[in-house]
């Protein structure tokens, strides 16, 4: 927004004019008696030299002020009003024009003076138009610019570059937004006139990376920045790169095992196993299960790959955590009722709804009770609690402040031994592959689970003791913080 002069602070108050009126006549009378001064010097010098008596001076005299008056009163109190405008107009008041009663030097400079403020007026509006276009401009820009002067301080910042380093930007040193060694060398060394591209990343809340263009502005361009530096996002190109490697790298071979089992199976079938229906039966039995786990790991893999692109970008809407995690517990439950496995809800009734997506986070909760309802021993409970907090975890993003909504889902299995909790969220790391498999498992949920929650501004958390089961919990930023509120246990038997 660009400063007016009535909006600062510093500006002093506009003075308020005075009244006309007596000020005018008095300042028009003074420079009468001033004009009448010479020839009333003139008449008692005559009358001293015997040239007029005493009262033909004093009448020759009062005929001349007379006729002074008749023919410069009108214009002196004009040309008082003139002065006063002036000294209003000088001062920063805005009065009208004076009304003149002749048509004489100061009618005709009070006219010109009055047109010269009309155009001024109109040139400043329309520079102040100018300037506030070129700072919506400026602000519009979608990459992240700062301005820096000579000294490496900021002197402006658009909307984008305040989004990313804060809104207090103005008269910072630069070196306390980016500490990148790199570009503050880069910046020592702009003076050689070339400019600079550096690639540098933010690492929190989540990983950002950008393409830091640093530019030396000329002085009639710029007035008092030196510097330009851009900021333009590449985390989606990098994220896209790495996918694609990371896709190389691991689905290749996760894809390899399957595919190489349903070769194996149809060169049998049609081999030695041709005639034989009851190897047949059980072969394609067996690539059914190989084919839906290939289909398994694609959906997955397009999953992740989709919640990736857009991780760095924290979803607008509200979603109730209650009706997900019932939505979650009426697809899983036959599958725990197959089990023996029961799943038990519970939620205060004034649970506050988190910022998120639905589909998204109805995917987190279903892969972590899916899990849960998979490692836990038959016949046990897996219990899922919805409750307010006043705040998160430590290692919530800064970006978060305020209330949260925790969602814990706890299994009774055998646990995991702590060396693994570090990596389990890592793509296609198991800590019983063999076993992950033989479950339908891909290796890939609980990267889903990470990300999606990374994309929230959330957190996972993750404890479990051998022997005693697992919690896995999920910390959401609250749409509307609340007080935190005892959950009422609500039972949902399989």
């Amino acid at each position: 927004m660009v400063d007016r002069p009535a909006d600062r602070a510093d500006a002093a108050p506009a003075p308020t004019p005075e009244p006309p009126g007596a000020s005018d006549r008095g300042r028009a009378l003074r420079w009468f008696a001033l004009a009448l001064v010479p020839s009333a010097l003139t008449f008692a010098a005559l009358a001293a030299l015997r040239r007029l008596d005493l009262a033909e001076a004093l009448l020759a005299w009062i005929a001349t002020a007379a006729a002074t008056a008749i023919v410069a009163l009108a214009p002196l109190l004009d040309l008082a009003r003139l002065l006063r405008y002036v000294q209003a107009l000088s001062l920063g008041a805005a009065p009208p024009p004076p009304e003149m009663r002749t048509t004489g030097v100061a009618a005709a400079a009070a006219f010109a003076i009055s047109q010269i403020r009309r155009d001024m007026r109109r040139a400043l509006a329309a520079a102040e138009n100018a300037a506030q276009t070129h700072e919506d401009v400026f602000d519009a820009l979608p990459d992240a610019v700062v301005m820096l002067g000579a000294d490496h301080r900021v002197l402006r910042a658009n909307l984008a570059a305040r989004g990313l380093f804060g809104r207090n930007l103005v008269g910072r040193d630069v070196s306390s937004l980016v500490r990148h060694p790199p570009i503050l060398a880069a910046l020592d060394a702009i003076e050689d006139g070339h400019g600079r591209e550096i690639e540098f990343s933010l690492p929190i809340p989540v990983e950002r990376r950008f393409i830091v263009a640093i530019r030396p502005l000329p002085g009639e361009i710029a007035g008092d920045a030196a510097i330009l530096i851009s900021f333009h996002d590449i985390t989606t190109i990098r994220r896209m790169e790495q996918m694609r490697a990371d896709f190389v790298a691991n689905a290749s071979h996760e894809l390899r095992t399957p595919l190489s089992s349903l070769i194996g199976f149809i060169d049998t079938l049609r081999g030695p196993a041709r005639d034989d229906a009851e190897a047949r039966d059980r072969f394609l039995g067996i690539m059914a299960e190989q084919a839906a786990r290939m289909a398994r790991l694609i959906e997955d893999l397009l999953s992740l790959s989709r919640i990736e692109l857009n991780e760095h970008t924290q979803p607008a809407g509200t979603v109730d955590l209650r009706r997900v995690i019932a939505s979650v517990v009426d697809l899983l439950e036959p599958k725990a009722r197959a089990r023996g496995v029961s799943i038990a809800v519970a939620a205060p009734p004034d649970l506050p709804e988190v910022r998120g997506d639905a589909d998204e986070l109805t995917q987190v909760f279903q892969n972590l009770v899916d899990n849960a309802v998979k490692y836990t021993l038959p016949d046990t409970e897996v219990t899922v609690s919805l409750a307010p907090l006043n705040h998160g975890p430590v290692n919530m993003p800064r970006e978060i402040e305020g209330a949260v909504v925790a969602v814990a889902v706890r299994d009774r299995g055998e646990g995991i031994a702590q060396e693994h909790l570090p990596r389990l969220t890592e793509r296609f790391y198991r800590v019983d592959s063999a076993r992950s498999r033989k479950m339908g498992g891909t290796g890939l949920g609980l990267a889903i689970v990470k990300h999606v929650t990374n994309r929230h501004r959330g957190v996972l958390t993750v404890d479990s003791t051998v022997g005693l089961g697992s919690v896995f919990t999920v910390y959401l930023p609250a749409a509307e913080p609340q007080a935190a509120a005892q959950p009422q246990r609500l039972s949902r038997r399989g």
